[in-house]
C-alpha cells in the first residue's frame, strides 16, 4: 500500500470510529448531560429507531424518511418514558438507574417476542469507491457527515433558538423558570424526547449497516457511556472533543490488533481520563476559559 493510501485510509476508519461513538453518543449526552438522568435503556431507543426505520423500508418508503420515520417514532416512545416513569424520579439517579435498567430488559424481550429473533435488513446504499488495493463504503462517509450535521444542529438548537435558551435555563434552575412562568414539564418533556429522538435517529442511520437483533443496543451503549463519560457534562464541548480523541484511540488498536483490542482501548482511555480529568475533557476546557 502506498502512503497516500493508507493515509486516507487511516483516516477512513478514523471518520468511520467518529461517527458511531458521536451518533451513539449524542442522545445519551442530552439526556445524561443535561438532564443529569443515566438512562440504561438508552440502546433500545437505538433499537427502536432502527426497526421503524427498517420496517418503513419494507413498507415503500424511501430510506431518508424511513430514517426520518424511526427518528419520531424514537422521541415519540421518550415523551411516553418521560412522562409515565422518569418524571418521578428527577434526583433520584439510583431509582432512574433501576428504572431504565427494568424498561431496557423490557423493551428487548418484548422485541424478540413480537417480532422474533431477528428482522430482514435493508441493503446498504451508494455502493463503494476504490482507492488503491481496496474499496471503501460511500454510506461510511455519509454516516461521518450526518454525525457533523447533528453536532451543528444541537449547538444551533440550544444556542440560537428560544426552545435551546428556556431548555437550559430550565434544567439549570428550574425554579427560577417556574416562577418565570416557564412549564418545566413540558420542557423536561422535549428535552427527553430530543435525547430519545436522537438515538433513533442513530439507529436509523446504522440500520443499512447491522443485523437487526432485539438485543443490538447493547453494541451501541457501551461506546456511548464511554464517550459522555470523557466528555464530561456539557454536551458541545464534551461530545465532539471525546469522539474525535477516542476515535483516534479506536481506530489506531483496530488497525494494530482487531476490533477486541479497539474496545479495549476505549475502556482504557476512559479509566485514564476519569483519573485525570474527573470532569471530563469538557470541564477541563471550561476551567482553562476561566
Amino acid at each position: 500500500m502506498d502512503i497516500a493510501s493508507l493515509v486516507f485510509s487511516s483516516l477512513y476508519q478514523f471518520g468511520d470510529a467518529f461517527a458511531f461513538l458521536v451518533l451513539s453518543a449524542c442522545g445519551l449526552a442530552v439526556i445524561f448531560g443535561m438532564m443529569g438522568v443515566i438512562n440504561l435503556a438508552h440502546g433500545e431507543f437505538i433499537m427502536c429507531g432502527a426497526y421503524v426505520t427498517v420496517a418503513s423500508a419494507h413498507a415503500g418508503l424511501p430510506l431518508p424518511l424511513a430514517i426520518a420515520a424511526g427518528t419520531i417514532v424514537s422521541a415519540l416512545v421518550g415523551v411516553l418514558v418521560e412522562l409515565v416513569v422518569i418524571r418521578h424520579l428527577y434526583e433520584r439517579p439510583l431509582d432512574t438507574i433501576v428504572a431504565t435498567w427494568g424498561l431496557s430488559l423490557i423493551a428487548t424481550q418484548g422485541t424478540l417476542i413480537a417480532l422474533g429473533s431477528s428482522m430482514q435488513g435493508v441493503g446498504t446504499p451508494f455502493g463503494s469507491f476504490q482507492v488503491g488495493n481496496y474499496s471503501y463504503s460511500v454510506y461510511r462517509l455519509v454516516l461521518f457527515a450526518s454525525a457533523l450535521a447533528v453536532l451543528g444542529g444541537l449547538y444551533a438548537l440550544f444556542n440560537w433558538t428560544r426552545f435551546g435558551v428556556i431548555a437550559r435555563a430550565t434544567i439549570q434552575v428550574p425554579q427560577m423558570a417556574a416562577a418565570l412562568g416557564v412549564d418545566t414539564r413540558l420542557i423536561y418533556s422535549l428535552t427527553f424526547a430530543c435525547g430519545a429522538g436522537l438515538a433513533g435517529l442513530a439507529g436509523g442511520l446504522y440500520a443499512p449497516t447491522m443485523t437487526l437483533v432485539p438485543t443490538m443496543g447493547a453494541t451501541f451503549i457501551m461506546e456511548a457511556f464511554v464517550t459522555v463519560v470523557v466528555g464530561g457534562a456539557d454536551v458541545f464541548l464534551g461530545t465532539a472533543p471525546a469522539g474525535a480523541v477516542l476515535a483516534v484511540v479506536k481506530s489506531a488498536m483496530t488497525s494494530w490488533q482487531g476490533q477486541l483490542f479497539g474496545q479495549i482501548g476505549l475502556l482504557v482511555a476512559v479509566i485514564f481520563v476519569i483519573r485525570i480529568l474527573p470532569k471530563g475533557l469538557s470541564g477541563f476546557l471550561l476551567r482553562e476559559r476561566t
